[in-house]
């Protein structure tokens, strides 16, 4: 199986950008991007590639973005 790709920064780690608001949400995905250590919009995180990290970019793929 392919390994996914690790951005340009430091090899293990992955960068999340939250893009949109957190206005109209479910509240599991609000504690979702509490959990990624998101706060205001546009606040960037760099995260440890773990399956657990893109298990949750994967359910707010509508509120983050990965950045390279």
């Amino acid at each position: 199986m392919a390994k996914a790709k690790t951005p340009a920064g430091t090899p293990g780690t992955v960068k999340v950008r939250l893009v949109k608001g957190l206005r109209g949400c479910q509240a599991r995905h609000r504690l979702s991007v509490k959990a990624l250590g998101l706060n205001k919009l546009n606040s960037v995180r760099e995260l440890k590639d773990s399956p657990q990290v893109r298990g949750l970019i994967t359910q707010l793929h509508y509120l983050v973005r990965v950045e390279d």
